[in-house]
């Protein structure tokens, strides 16, 4: 029932655990490969039109990542950062023969393949809203400054009890504002969105494991405002900053072209997103706040920007598109401008 005409899913043995992937029949084994990694709190199923549009003569496939759609449940070790989650993506890659791909990842799912670029040839990358590669929370600057050393105001202390409860529980309801169709609907896509697919991802979005070792993970105690750091398992936690650093992108010998393509009005990841808990201080949603000097909001797009400028100082090439009234998931928003710059990436033009 989640899966479109032209989608098939096969579970796939690989020398770390079986992953769920998803694939358009009919493309050719030799074809040119396109590997779609999804974000957070999300699955393959949510790139399926993404692959059904884009052009015959790719082999295009989307992986589940553990812990969510139908690939084993491992839990998350937050303290290898992403490694994880690229470590399992090599391994897919291995088991299908692959080789080198060109690589599409979507928020966590961008930072999944700068992880995986770091250490694995790729063809190109194609960065959607990433993640910023200075992990989410807890950062300054455009240089990515950490704020403390235990990553106080990231993880999985910082994400509502009840948005996770009603996750494991499967609500498919809009009673609430942190019911899962109520987050997708006010954050991952811009206002007023809908999709003729949307009980498909909202399929994607339940399938996502909960507890420690997933979604949100554990939490420690800090003496810092607000209260709790980054602890060491599980899928926020995993991009705090002192886990998580992409920014070693720079010093690539061989620099894969990158497209950078996001919305302009993004709730997630943004210079002022709603899911860091500094912004959040500031705008008085969280008690207590001590100051924007302590705990400045996250320059999340200008983090990103700083390093692909960089990037491209250093030999590199990228590419910036920004969707006007967009949030968070271009390719489902304006599908047909999302394919038409992915085509061009994928061409190298």
């Amino acid at each position: 029932m989640a899966l479109l005409d032209g989608i098939a899913s096969r579970r796939i043995g690989t020398s770390r655990l079986t992953v769920n992937v998803l694939e358009r029949a009919g493309d050719p084994a030799d074809g040119t490969p396109v590997v779609l990694i999804h974000g957070n709190l999300s699955s393959s199923l949510f790139w399926q039109e993404t692959m059904l549009a884009l052009p015959a003569g790719c082999r295009v496939l989307a992986p589940d990542l553990r812990g969510f759609g139908d690939t084993d449940p491992l839990p998350v070790d937050a303290t290898r950062g992403l490694r994880d989650f690229s470590d399992d993506l090599a391994a897919t890659l291995a088991a299908l023969e692959l080789g080198t791909a060109h690589l599409v990842g979507w928020s966590m799912g961008g930072g999944v393949v700068m992880q995986y670029a770091l250490e694995h040839p790729v063809l190109s990358l194609t960065l959607q809203a990433p993640v910023s590669p200075y992990g989410f929370g807890g950062t300054a600057g455009p240089e990515g400054v950490r704020l403390s050393s235990d990553d106080a105001g990231c993880g999985g202390g910082g994400v509502n009890p009840d948005f996770v409860a009603r996750l494991a529980a499967g609500d498919r309801t809009e009673e609430a504002a942190t019911s899962p169709l109520a987050v997708y609907r006010a954050a991952y896509v811009h206002a007023g969105f809908r999709s003729p697919h949307e009980d498909i991802w909202l399929e994607a979005m339940l399938s996502s494991r909960t507890g420690p070792g997933h979604y949100p993970g554990d939490a420690a105690a800090t003496g810092t405002w607000p209260g709790f750091a980054a602890g060491r398992r599980g899928v926020t936690n995993a991009m705090a900053p002192g886990y998580f650093n992409t920014s070693g992108l720079v010093e690539l010998e061989d620099k894969p072209d990158i497209l950078w393509i996001r919305g302009d009005s993004d709730a997630i990841v943004s210079d002022a997103s709603a899911f860091d808990i500094n912004y959040l201080g500031q705008l008085g949603a969280v008690s207590g706040w001590p100051g924007a000097e302590a705990a400045p909001a996250q320059p999340m797009v200008a983090q990103t920007r700083a390093v692909l400028d960089k990037y491209r100082a250093n030999g590199g090439r990228y590419r910036e598109v920004v969707l006007e009234n967009c949030g968070h998931s271009p390719h489902l928003e304006y599908p047909e401008l999302f394919v038409a710059a992915l085509t061009r990436q994928l061409d190298g033009s």
